[in-house]
């Protein structure tokens, strides 16, 4: 049975509401505002039956990988909505500054810092586990140091243009993109080897191209995952690295991890060679996930088969 791509799912609430609620934070903080948004949340919980069911599918998936997984129910399933809602005042925190490094918990920071100082661009490979958007806030305390994030949907493009104007000081070169194309490729290209950074999610498909996935194994069971965040990478020739960041208690974990100084996809072995990177992808993945289970924000079909997807609007 088809069903329509994660690209064409219509975002709930609106950009009124979201400003609303941005002031309210500004002016109250975090525990005022969650006596609005709980409220919001459950609406959406109750009322959003694909998401909700997303959400379900997920973590009887998790259960059966992992019987010390929380139980699917109810209330699992408000917690998980729950906690995505709070990573968007994360979010805002970033961008207002308010996370101190002490927050921060590093896994080889010095590796990234070290970049920096070289002016080594490389690209980081994330994806919709845990928060971003603190990784991009944070990298800007230093000097010289221009981040470019991949996003593929109007919806991101907005929501950090929002962020922008809490706080115009933070810059961070936003690319939408709608294919993985030449242009694109040699428009990256050129900002690697000036020293800057590319940041892609590995773990949504194309909003375009169907069928161009890799089935890895993900929670015991085949999920496509797109090729052409990992196509890029090797056609960019740099180092690549996994970029996951998580909340813990009042901290951030912030795992950054070395993967390949230049992925090679040999023409003779290239189904292998990219299928293999992707296999490593999603084992990290799922390591993260099974550390943050509450952190997983992808609320669709995770594993429905990319060929049966519906990209077009229907009418």
């Amino acid at each position: 049975m088809s069903e329509q791509h994660w690209s064409k799912t219509q975002e709930r609430g609106s950009y009124i509401g979201m400003q609303f609620l941005l002031g309210v934070y500004k002016l109250f903080g975090r525990r005022v505002l969650w006596l609005f948004m709980f409220v919001v949340v459950f609406y959406f919980y109750v009322s959003g039956r694909k998401a909700r069911y997303a959400s379900l599918d997920y973590w009887r998936r998790l259960h059966k990988f992992d019987s010390s997984q929380p139980k699917p129910g109810f209330g699992t399933g408000l917690k998980h909505f729950c906690t995505f809602a709070d990573s968007a005042f994360d979010k805002i925190d970033a961008w207002l500054g308010r996370i101190t490094p002490a927050q921060l918990h590093y896994q080889n920071q010095h590796v990234f810092d070290d970049l920096v100082a070289r002016r080594q661009g490389a690209i980081f490979i994330g994806s919709h586990l845990g928060n971003l958007e603190v990784c991009r806030a944070l990298g800007m305390r230093h000097q010289n140091c221009v981040i470019n994030v991949l996003v593929f949907t109007e919806h991101a493009v907005e929501f950090n243009r929002t962020l922008q104007r809490i706080n115009p000081n933070v810059s961070v070169n936003l690319i939408q993109v709608s294919d993985m194309g030449p242009d694109l490729a040699i428009l990256l290209k050129s900002k690697v080897e000036q020293g800057e950074f590319v940041v892609i999610v590995g773990d949504r498909t194309s909003t375009s191209a169907v069928g161009r996935v890799h089935y890895a194994s993900f929670l015991g069971e085949p999920a496509p995952f797109a090729q052409g965040p990992f196509i890029l990478a090797a056609l960019l020739e740099c180092p690549i690295y996994w970029l996951f960041c998580t909340r813990r208690g009042d901290g951030f974990d912030v795992q950054f991890s070395h993967y390949s100084d230049a992925l090679s996809l040999p023409r003779k072995t290239r189904q292998q060679a990219l299928a293999q990177v992707i296999d490593d992808y999603a084992q990290e993945l799922q390591r993260v996930a099974l550390q943050y289970p509450y952190q997983w924000f992808n609320f669709y079909d995770f594993w429905q088969r990319d060929e049966d997807s519906v990209r077009h609007k229907e009418k």
